[in-house]
């Protein structure tokens, strides 16, 4: 099972950014997709979350209406286009995929995503 993030990198504050994870091992179209954030000296956050068809969305409070959480389940990638990105945003960026608790997912390798001017 291997989960591959890609995407982050340096952004100015109100810049945009897609991060892709991709996915392999496992039947990607079964699995609900997760994209958690942890910035240094801060709790782990659910940034956003969806269901294996796509039709359940939920997001963090901290990122609705910037952040959209998308897949392409024949191409086994979940995304997250971020928007508006803001000072407290940065963080590593991990997908998970699995249905229970975030100690029973599959986790990727997480991609860094910095704010700055």
């Amino acid at each position: 099972v291997q989960l591959v993030e890609s995407g982050g990198g340096l952004v100015q504050p109100g810049g945009s950014l897609r991060l892709s994870c991709t996915a392999s091992g496992f039947t990607f179209r079964n699995y609900l997709m997760r994209w958690y954030r942890q910035a240094p000296g801060r709790e782990r956050e659910l940034v956003a979350a969806m269901s294996p068809g796509g039709g359940l969305l939920d997001y963090a409070d901290s990122v609705k209406g910037r952040f959209t959480i998308s897949r392409d389940n024949p191409r086994n990638t979940v995304y997250l286009q971020m928007t508006s990105l803001k000072p407290e945003d940065p963080s590593v960026y991990f997908c998970t995929a699995g249905h229970g608790p975030p100690s029973q997912n599959y986790w990727g390798q997480g991609t860094q995503v910095t704010v700055s001017s």
